[in-house]
């Protein structure tokens, strides 16, 4: 896989769509705070997003979305002046995940949805994005906009399936509009691991480790993955990255390694030698300076968790 896929899996990412908001004339709504990646994808009309703590509104259009990655309350609107009514008392007494009718309805149509990462290392994607994501379509690409029509009708339809079909659109828009803030942001304003896959050199370094982290990898061989010198890469990459590369590599050996002794039955012996460590020992000291528990105690920690629980302890 890719090193965005894999960070995805890694970080167990699950998608969940919690319905569409269609209303009519004036309106404004906000919604409290919320665990995970909150989005919403504007399927008609306009509207007004408003972040606490964010500076303005911004005006989101039919095909676009926005993504709100830290969790903060908002509020959408026709007009950002409107004194909004909490959306909790717009929602039925038992929530189905339709289509929720305000004003009577017609004139802006909304599908929301969130993200669950597993808690931990999830500041690895979040860490690098801003309060808000605004997405549309680049000039060669209707990706989002097909996305946003198709769950609109996958809810509206109410056909077999719908609801996982729904998912999965929803995990493409999560992705389309990953790759899309990628190439919108200007280069210098770039920071962040995710923002290394937008640089043809230092993706190609951090590809190659994700392929192989097990290699001895030093700072010279993955300067040459990158085709720089070995002060160039390393500079870059603290640059970009916000970390050195050996620290980056080090900290996606102990993800995948947590990951191993939550679902695998593999030693910790035979853990630590698959990514590359000489010995338990040096594998037990590493992964306790980064995830700040020794192995063992992380594996009784996790051992057995169920998707269900996962879920539970990402929404606390």
């Amino acid at each position: 896989m890719d090193p965005l896929s894999d960070l995805l899996w890694l970080l167990k990412l699950r998608s969940y769509v919690s319905g569409g908001f269609d209303a009519g004339g004036d309106f404004a709504v906000q919604f409290g705070q919320h665990d995970g990646i909150k989005f919403h994808a504007v399927a008609a009309g306009a509207c007004w997003v408003s972040v606490e703590d964010t500076p303005g509104p911004l005006r989101i259009k039919a095909g676009e979305c926005f993504l709100l990655p830290h969790g903060k309350a908002f509020r959408i609107s026709s007009d950002p002046s409107i004194t909004p009514v909490d959306v909790q008392s717009l929602l039925p007494p038992v929530a189905d995940g339709r289509i929720v009718t305000h004003n009577g309805g017609g004139d802006f149509l909304s599908v929301g949805g969130y993200f669950t990462l597993s808690a931990g290392q999830a500041d690895l994607l979040l860490g690098t994005l801003p309060s808000i994501l605004h997405i549309h379509d680049t000039a060669n690409s209707a990706t989002l906009r097909w996305c946003v029509e198709r769950m609109r009708r996958e809810l509206a339809d109410g056909l077999p399936g719908d609801f996982i079909v729904a998912q999965q659109l929803a995990t493409l828009v999560l992705v389309e509009a990953l790759r899309v803030h990628l190439s919108q942001t200007p280069a210098e304003q770039r920071t962040g691991w995710l923002s290394a896959l937008a640089d043809a050199r230092l993706r190609a370094a951090v590809t190659a480790f994700h392929r192989a982290p097990g290699e001895r990898w030093t700072l010279e061989r993955l300067a040459g993955e990158a085709a720089m010198s070995r002060t160039a890469f390393a500079l870059k990459f603290k640059e970009v990255v916000g970390m050195t590369p050996m620290s980056y590599l080090t900290r996606w050996r102990m993800l995948l390694a947590a990951d191993r002794l939550t679902h695998s039955r593999q030693s910790l012996s035979q853990i630590g030698a698959a990514l590359g460590y000489e010995s338990e020992k040096s594998f037990s000291a590493a992964f306790k300076r980064i995830m700040h528990c020794s192995p063992r105690q992380y594996g009784r920690q996790n051992a057995g968790e169920t998707a269900d629980q996962s879920l539970e302890r990402a929404r606390m």
